[in-house]
Protein backbone atom coordinates (compact mmCIF):
# COMPACT_ATOMS: atom_id res chain seq x y z
CA UNK A 1 0.00 0.00 0.00
CA UNK A 2 1.38 3.45 -1.29
CA UNK A 3 1.27 6.55 1.35
CA UNK A 4 -1.12 8.29 -0.81
CA UNK A 5 -3.23 5.68 -0.48
CA UNK A 6 -2.98 4.78 3.61
CA UNK A 7 -3.70 8.85 3.88
CA UNK A 8 -7.13 8.47 1.80
CA UNK A 9 -7.92 5.23 3.70
CA UNK A 10 -7.41 7.73 6.91
CA UNK A 11 -9.55 10.44 5.64
CA UNK A 12 -12.38 8.19 4.56
CA UNK A 13 -11.87 6.29 8.15
CA UNK A 14 -12.01 9.55 9.88
CA UNK A 15 -15.20 11.15 7.89
CA UNK A 16 -16.93 7.80 9.01
CA UNK A 17 -15.64 8.61 12.74
CA UNK A 18 -16.75 12.80 12.73
CA UNK A 19 -20.33 11.98 14.10
CA UNK A 20 -18.69 9.57 16.42
CA UNK A 21 -15.77 12.29 17.77
CA UNK A 22 -18.81 15.11 17.59
CA UNK A 23 -20.87 12.95 20.01
CA UNK A 24 -17.27 12.49 22.01
CA UNK A 25 -16.98 16.21 22.16
CA UNK A 26 -20.87 16.83 23.27
CA UNK A 27 -20.36 14.35 26.14
CA UNK A 28 -17.27 15.45 27.18
CA UNK A 29 -18.48 19.00 26.99
CA UNK A 30 -22.07 18.18 28.90
CA UNK A 31 -19.86 16.30 31.59
CA UNK A 32 -17.77 19.50 32.11
CA UNK A 33 -20.59 22.04 32.60
CA UNK A 34 -22.72 19.75 34.77
CA UNK A 35 -19.52 19.10 37.11
CA UNK A 36 -18.98 23.03 37.00
CA UNK A 37 -19.48 24.60 40.54
CA UNK A 38 -22.34 26.79 41.13
CA UNK A 39 -20.44 29.78 40.32
CA UNK A 40 -18.33 28.62 37.40
CA UNK A 41 -19.58 32.53 35.77
CA UNK A 42 -19.29 35.25 37.53
CA UNK A 43 -20.70 36.09 40.57
CA UNK A 44 -24.12 38.42 40.45
CA UNK A 45 -23.39 41.65 42.40
CA UNK A 46 -26.13 42.35 45.06
CA UNK A 47 -29.00 44.67 43.88
CA UNK A 48 -30.44 44.32 47.52
CA UNK A 49 -29.43 44.87 50.95
CA UNK A 50 -26.06 43.16 51.35
CA UNK A 51 -26.44 40.35 54.28
CA UNK A 52 -23.09 38.74 53.48
CA UNK A 53 -19.56 39.18 52.91
CA UNK A 54 -17.12 36.40 52.29
CA UNK A 55 -13.77 37.86 52.38
CA UNK A 56 -9.38 36.65 52.27
CA UNK A 57 -9.02 33.42 50.70
CA UNK A 58 -11.79 33.37 48.28
CA UNK A 59 -11.34 32.62 44.45
CA UNK A 60 -15.04 33.90 42.99
CA UNK A 61 -15.88 37.60 43.84
CA UNK A 62 -18.03 40.15 42.84
CA UNK A 63 -17.35 43.38 45.00
CA UNK A 64 -14.14 44.66 45.51
CA UNK A 65 -11.88 41.55 46.01
CA UNK A 66 -14.86 40.06 48.33
CA UNK A 67 -18.51 37.96 47.83
CA UNK A 68 -21.42 39.86 48.83
CA UNK A 69 -24.57 38.20 49.11
CA UNK A 70 -28.04 39.73 49.24
CA UNK A 71 -30.71 37.51 50.50
CA UNK A 72 -32.00 36.77 46.82
CA UNK A 73 -28.64 35.71 45.88
CA UNK A 74 -28.57 32.85 49.35
CA UNK A 75 -31.88 32.03 48.11
CA UNK A 76 -30.99 31.04 44.59
CA UNK A 77 -28.01 28.72 46.36
CA UNK A 78 -29.49 25.21 46.67
CA UNK A 79 -31.21 25.65 49.72
CA UNK A 80 -30.72 23.02 52.75
CA UNK A 81 -33.09 22.59 55.92
CA UNK A 82 -32.35 21.54 58.97
CA UNK A 83 -34.83 20.43 61.42
CA UNK A 84 -33.42 20.80 64.98
CA UNK A 85 -33.98 21.91 68.48
CA UNK A 86 -31.48 24.50 70.06
CA UNK A 87 -30.37 25.32 73.26
CA UNK A 88 -31.20 28.76 72.45
CA UNK A 89 -34.76 28.45 71.13
CA UNK A 90 -37.92 26.67 72.63
CA UNK A 91 -38.94 23.31 70.44
CA UNK A 92 -37.77 22.05 67.48
CA UNK A 93 -37.63 24.53 64.74
CA UNK A 94 -36.78 24.13 60.81
CA UNK A 95 -34.01 26.44 59.27
CA UNK A 96 -33.28 27.05 55.75
CA UNK A 97 -30.32 28.18 54.33
CA UNK A 98 -27.25 27.70 52.21
CA UNK A 99 -24.96 24.80 53.24
CA UNK A 100 -21.67 26.49 54.66
CA UNK A 101 -20.12 23.02 52.13
CA UNK A 102 -21.85 24.35 49.25
CA UNK A 103 -20.67 28.38 49.87
CA UNK A 104 -17.27 27.18 50.50
CA UNK A 105 -17.38 25.14 47.44
CA UNK A 106 -18.75 27.77 45.06
CA UNK A 107 -16.68 30.22 46.31
CA UNK A 108 -13.49 28.74 46.13
CA UNK A 109 -12.46 29.32 49.57
CA UNK A 110 -9.03 28.03 50.66
CA UNK A 111 -7.51 27.81 53.92
CA UNK A 112 -8.19 26.14 57.16
CA UNK A 113 -10.15 28.12 59.08
CA UNK A 114 -13.53 30.57 58.11
CA UNK A 115 -13.66 33.81 60.77
CA UNK A 116 -17.17 34.33 60.81
CA UNK A 117 -18.05 37.72 62.73
CA UNK A 118 -21.54 38.89 63.67
CA UNK A 119 -23.16 42.29 63.22
CA UNK A 120 -21.54 43.40 66.89
CA UNK A 121 -18.08 42.13 66.02
CA UNK A 122 -18.41 38.96 67.75
CA UNK A 123 -16.17 36.42 66.28
CA UNK A 124 -15.59 32.88 65.94
CA UNK A 125 -13.32 30.70 64.02
CA UNK A 126 -14.86 27.59 61.99
CA UNK A 127 -12.35 25.00 60.85
CA UNK A 128 -13.28 24.89 57.22
CA UNK A 129 -13.42 20.49 58.29
CA UNK A 130 -16.92 21.46 59.75
CA UNK A 131 -17.76 22.24 55.83
CA UNK A 132 -19.10 18.81 55.27
CA UNK A 133 -22.74 17.24 53.24
CA UNK A 134 -25.58 17.56 55.77
CA UNK A 135 -23.55 19.99 58.17
CA UNK A 136 -23.99 23.84 59.22
CA UNK A 137 -25.89 25.73 57.05
CA UNK A 138 -26.02 29.67 57.44
CA UNK A 139 -29.77 30.42 57.82
CA UNK A 140 -31.49 32.92 56.25
CA UNK A 141 -35.06 31.52 57.77
CA UNK A 142 -36.70 29.78 60.70
CA UNK A 143 -39.97 28.35 60.46
CA UNK A 144 -40.44 29.63 56.88
CA UNK A 145 -39.68 33.28 58.02
CA UNK A 146 -36.54 35.55 57.65
CA UNK A 147 -35.23 36.27 61.17
CA UNK A 148 -34.87 39.69 62.66
CA UNK A 149 -32.17 41.30 64.51
CA UNK A 150 -34.01 40.39 67.17
CA UNK A 151 -34.46 37.10 66.30
CA UNK A 152 -30.75 36.20 65.97
CA UNK A 153 -30.71 36.72 62.28
CA UNK A 154 -30.44 37.67 59.30
CA UNK A 155 -27.84 35.65 59.12
CA UNK A 156 -27.37 32.02 61.74
CA UNK A 157 -25.10 29.58 61.58
CA UNK A 158 -26.87 26.05 62.47
CA UNK A 159 -25.61 22.54 62.75
CA UNK A 160 -27.85 19.59 62.61
CA UNK A 161 -27.86 19.56 66.55
CA UNK A 162 -30.36 16.88 67.13
CA UNK A 163 -28.60 14.34 63.84
CA UNK A 164 -25.86 13.35 65.69
CA UNK A 165 -24.55 14.09 69.49
CA UNK A 166 -20.56 15.18 68.62
CA UNK A 167 -22.78 18.46 67.68
CA UNK A 168 -24.34 19.47 71.21
CA UNK A 169 -20.80 20.37 72.64
CA UNK A 170 -19.66 23.89 74.16
CA UNK A 171 -17.42 24.33 71.18
CA UNK A 172 -20.01 23.63 68.15
CA UNK A 173 -22.71 25.64 70.28
CA UNK A 174 -19.66 28.49 70.39
CA UNK A 175 -19.33 28.04 66.39
CA UNK A 176 -23.43 28.26 66.13
CA UNK A 177 -23.36 32.73 66.23
CA UNK A 178 -26.21 34.49 65.03
CA UNK A 179 -26.94 37.75 63.44
CA UNK A 180 -23.31 37.03 61.03
CA UNK A 181 -22.66 39.43 58.48
CA UNK A 182 -19.43 38.60 57.44
CA UNK A 183 -17.12 35.71 57.01
CA UNK A 184 -13.45 35.45 56.02
CA UNK A 185 -11.44 32.68 54.59
CA UNK A 186 -8.12 32.65 56.59
CA UNK A 187 -5.01 29.88 56.52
Amino acid sequence: MSGRQFHAIRLLNLEKDVPMLRSIFYATALAALVSAPVFAQDLATPTGDVLLTVSGLVENTNVDGTAQFDLEMLEALDGEEIETSTIWTEGTHTFKGVSLYVLVDALGITGENLRATAINDYAVDIPISDAVENGPIIAYRMDGETMSVRDKGPLWIIYPYDDDADYRSEVIYSRSIWQLDRVEALE
